[in-house]
C-alpha cells in the first residue's frame, strides 16, 4: 500500500465525502481539464484536511430567563449567518429551552441554536 492509499484510509467517510466534492469543485472551477484527477484530489484533501485540524471556533451568547443567566455557545458555521450584536445587549427575545440548547429565535424567522455551557443566578 502506497502512503497516499494510507492517509486516504484513515479518513473518516464523512471527510472523504468532503473531500470528494471539494476535487469536483476544483474540477469544475479549473475548466474541467482531463487527467488532473490526482492533482486535483491532492489539493482538495490539503485543504480539508487544514480545515479539518483547525479547532473549532464556538462564540458565546448569554441569555437571561427568568432572572436566570445562561452563556450558551453557538457553532459560527452552523449560525445561518447570524453575528454578534445581532440581539442587542438587554433586548427582548423568544427562545426554546431544549434540553441542553436554548435556540433564540431570530428576526429573520430562523433560530440561533446554542449549547448552555453554564447557568448562574
Amino acid at each position: 500500500m502506497d502512503s497516499m492509499s494510507d492517509a486516504t484510509s484513515a479518513i473518516s467517510p464523512d471527510l472523504h465525502e468532503k473531500i470528494r466534492r471539494r476535487a469536483e469543485e476544483i474540477y469544475f472551477h479549473s475548466g474541467q481539464v482531463p487527467g488532473r484527477d490526482v492533482e486535483n484530489w491532492t489539493q482538495a484533501e490539503r485543504e480539508i484536511l487544514v480545515e479539518a485540524e483547525k479547532p473549532k471556533s464556538h462564540t458565546a451568547i448569554v441569555v437571561k430567563i427568568n432572572g436566570v443567566r445562561y452563556l450558551c455557545e453557538y457553532q459560527p458555521e452552523l449560525a445561518n449567518g447570524y453575528v454578534p450584536g445581532e440581539f442587542p445587549v438587554g433586548s427582548s427575545v423568544s427562545v426554546r429551552l431544549q434540553g441542553d440548547k436554548i435556540l433564540v429565535k431570530r428576526a429573520n424567522g430562523t433560530e440561533l441554536e446554542t449549547r448552555i455551557v453554564r447557568k448562574s443566578h
